[in-house]
């Protein structure tokens, strides 16, 4: 199931829920949307298992996962996987909205069949539409709360759709040699590091501005606004440190990678504790 990066989808469903109720939300939506979000995620990940089977093999980053080693059987991940994402979309639609339901069937099908069968093997720019899955969350939660989406819900989109790139990009960096491997045209692999670097800057400033417009929709205060853009310049001064001349390329990425999971996590701490002191 990838519950590690589970973790960081959950992440972004709980400020999009607080955001929207204006509030707290009830404890059992709450309860309810987490838990489906996970299935769901769980799901599409294990779905992404069994397409990717045998690439996994040629990778060592993922050549102990239990389809590779044979651990599990394809039949046998196809039914878990079938199987926790029909209860989430059963969670959803008698605990949550039937727009939250849509929404989660569409990240799973959009995750498995456009991201992993379509794109990963195909375009370089692979992470930059299939990354799209990653930011539905965001409007999950939200729709979770209200049974509809508003400009907040897609700013709060957009920001996770433009850190998505330099975030991967960079831990891409790091298993450059693991996805020639396999064979899979990630940027850092098929790019120079000129252009990698290029790429992430025009995301990072992207994201920024996202982050700046999701305070402004959202009616926050002017305190949220200043930390949001104290944190994209963090961002930024972290991609400052990638020198492609540098020895400590490698290095230099792994922290860009780490700091947009800090990014993140904040930035959601940040909305859920502005909104509810705005309340």
């Amino acid at each position: 199931m990838k519950l590690r990066v589970v973790e960081l989808l959950l992440v972004s469903t709980l400020p999009a829920m607080v955001l929207a109720e204006e509030g707290l939300p009830s404890l059992s939506l709450t309860i309810a949307t987490l838990i489906g979000g996970t299935l769901a995620a769980g799901s599409a990940n294990a779905f992404n298992m069994v397409i990717e089977s045998e690439s996994d093999k040629l990778m060592k980053r993922t050549a102990k996962r239990p389809l590779a080693t044979g651990v599990l059987s394809k039949s046998e991940a196809i039914i878990f996987a079938s199987a926790i994402g029909a209860l989430s979309l059963i969670i959803f639609q008698v605990f949550t909205t039937t727009l939250a339901t849509l929404l989660t069937f569409i990240a799973i099908v959009f995750y498995v069949w456009v991201y992993t069968i379509l794109l990963k093997k195909r375009t370089p720019q692979n992470i930059v539409w299939g990354g799209a899955a990653g930011c539905m969350p965001a409007l999950i939660g939200w729709a979770a709360v209200t049974n509809s989406l508003s400009v907040t819900a897609w700013s709060f989109f957009l920001v996770i759709f433009f850190w998505t790139p330099p975030h991967f990009w960079a831990l891409a960096v790091k298993y450059k040699d693991d996805y020639a491997a396999a064979h899979i045209p990630m940027l850092p692999v098929v790019a120079s590091k000129t252009h990698l670097l290029r790429q992430m800057w025009i995301y990072t400033i992207a994201m920024i501005a996202s982050s700046i417009a999701l305070i402004i929709n959202a009616e926050l205060q002017n305190w949220a606004m200043a930390l949001t853009v104290a944190l994209g310049l963090v961002f930024a001064a972290q991609l400052r440190g990638l020198d492609e001349k540098s020895d400590h390329y490698e290095k230099a990425a792994g922290k860009i990678f780490q700091w947009s999971i800090t990014y993140l996590s904040l930035l959601s701490v940040l909305l859920v504790v502005a909104q509810l002191l705005k309340a």
